[in-house]
């Protein structure tokens, strides 16, 4: 430990040399900007060194968070599957901490009976912060850009987004789609009239924050937008640090930041002038099992002998202790996960089990599972044995895949682990188990794991089907209202009869919710956080502008 520590000592000298001795937002010191820019962060920064009130912030976040698209929500900015609302964009609705849905640039919205056509009135006092009004021109174009080029999110529902008049705009949808407001939250608005293939570098939005200045690889600046139609921006400069862990840390060791990203294997270090602050999520991870037999589609191993055996799949998740989990590999950081959408509107707490390794025992043995010589269960010549997939970059998902095995030796069950790129992962997945992260501000998520395709033979992640719960999650999709979708989602997970927990089909096993840790300055004021979706990166920012300083 003491050697660990030194380390980060000395990398915390080397960041405050990279970072021209950078100091908390809003001090005198701010973060020294690239040589590969014209201007620096000093003669981009805030008003806080002319009047000594700190009014700025600075964040690191992972190298993976920064946008490589560009901050273009055709691309992945705000509008990606798991990820944020847009800093730089305005959205027309947004969700509340309690994971309801709110206005933004939207005054009011409707739905035909039908479910065809979503009716969307915007504020008529909204400027793009090049001058230009903000118009339901700009809405359309946005969405039917999305619609056609959208590389993170699935718009097939989306016929056309049509302008009725200046304040009016009209989305005619090829399906039903009551869950709309929740994509509407997560799209920022483009300007058509400044929108093209540069966009993303250049971003030009109506929302809280104006890019100053981007040093790829590096930092971005953000400024408050004078011209915002909202409430008050009380934090003026946002600041965004692009580092790994271990530099996150070593920059707060150093004082140069004032958040750092964290994550559970250095939570538990004394940072001076420092608290840890840990945000709830439902950042999980889980594994597929697939749930077909083992055959081979077009050259590519589809389904399993021993996952598709459902006494396997049960046994399973009432085997796996999940309080030691967390313990063990979390540091004692996270929650433990029973589905994807743990502690979300749409949630069923029927998915909820209880660690029972005596009951898992049974299961195994009332279906058939007989525990051979060497300690590994057998049915009809098939040994309880299979892989499980781990990232190799990512060594809580590696520690979860090697805890899983270790476990499940107990009831009988041989795991192997094995690392596997993204490039071959998805294939694998297959037919074998994958240790995944799933989690977002939307029921989509659980469409996407569980609906069959549109071949309608097997979902699309992992083989497994099942018509009724494809069924209520169709009905979902077609209620008449937002909040009314929300009972055939729990349907869909369990319906007293089917569905996909323990009594049900259970093809994933979900473990644990990943706390999100930040170090944070003495006297910063970090705004309440509604839970985090999946990835450690921009939702913590998400309502920077509520931040404050204290005395």
């Amino acid at each position: 430990m003491r050697k660990k520590l030194l380390a980060l000592f000395l990398m915390g000298a080397m960041v405050t040399g990279i970072l021209g001795g950078c100091g908390s937002g809003g001090n005198e010191k701010e973060v020294s900007g690239s040589s590969k820019s014209s201007s620096s962060p000093q003669e981009s920064g805030s008003s806080t060194e002319s009047s000594g009130v700190k009014d700025g912030v600075i964040v690191t976040m992972p190298a993976s968070s920064e946008p490589a698209e560009g901050f273009d929500p055709a691309y992945g900015w705000g509008a990606g599957e798991h990820v944020h609302e847009p800093l730089i964009q305005s959205t027309l609705t947004v969700t509340t901490t309690d994971l309801k849905i709110d206005n933004d640039l939207a005054t009011e919205y409707s739905v035909s009976e039908d479910g065809l056509t979503w009716t969307v009135k915007i504020r008529d006092d909204v400027k793009f912060t090049d001058g230009e009004k903000l118009t339901a021109n700009d809405v359309a174009f946005t969405y039917n850009n999305c619609r056609d080029n959208s590389s993170v999110n699935d718009f097939t529902m989306l016929k056309e987004a049509v302008v009725v008049d200046d304040t009016t705009v009209e989305f005619h949808m090829n399906t039903p789609f009551a869950i709309w407001p929740y994509t509407m939250a997560v799209v920022g608005i483009v300007p058509e009239h400044a929108y093209d293939e540069n966009y993303g570098q250049h971003p030009i939005g109506s929302g809280r924050y104006i890019m100053k200045q981007w040093d790829k690889g590096q930092q971005i600046i953000f400024e408050a937008n004078p011209d915002y139609y909202g409430g008050e921006i009380k934090m003026k400069k946002l600041t965004v640090l692009f580092m790994e862990e271990d530099a996150a840390l070593a920059a707060a060791i150093a004082g140069q930041v004032d958040v750092a990203h964290t994550a559970a294997s250095y939570a538990d270090q004394d940072v001076a002038d420092y608290d840890l602050f840990k945000v709830a999520t439902v950042d999980n991870r889980g594994f597929n099992l697939p749930a077909s037999k083992a055959e081979e589609v077009d050259g590519l191993a589809i389904g399993n002998d021993v996952t598709s055996d459902l006494a396997i799949r049960r046994a399973i998740n009432v085997g796996i202790d999940r309080d030691e989990m967390i313990e063990n590999v979390l540091n004692g950081y996270g929650t433990p996960a029973y589905s994807v959408c743990d502690k979300l509107p749409w949630y069923n707490p029927d998915s909820e089990v209880k660690y029972n390794l005596d009951e898992a025992k049974q299961i195994l043995e009332d279906g058939g599972w007989k525990e051979g010589s060497d300690g590994i269960r057998e049915k009809d010549g098939v040994k309880a044995e299979f892989t499980i997939m781990f990232h190799p970059s990512d060594s809580v998902r590696q520690a979860l895949a090697e805890d899983t095995a270790n476990q499940l030796k107990e009831l009988g069950i041989k795991v192997t682990t094995e690392g596997a790129g993204w490039d071959v992962a998805y294939d694998k997945a297959q037919s074998q188990a994958l240790m995944w992260g799933w989690g977002a501000h939307t029921p989509m998520e659980l469409y996407n794991i569980y609906h069959t395709t549109k071949d309608g033979q097997q979902a699309e992640y992992s083989p497994y089907s099942n018509e009724q719960v494809d069924q209520y999650m169709d009905e979902a999709l077609r209620a008449s209202n937002l909040e009314d979708s929300y009972g055939f989602w729990q349907k869909a997970q369990w319906d007293g009869t089917t569905g996909v927990v323990q009594d049900g089909d259970i093809p994933w096993i979900w473990l644990c919710n990943v706390d999100h840790l930040y170090f944070v300055k003495d006297g910063l004021q970090v705004a309440e956080q509604k839970i985090h979706p999946h990835g450690h990166g921009w939702s913590i920012v998400n309502n920077v502008d509520q931040w404050e300083w204290g005395n």
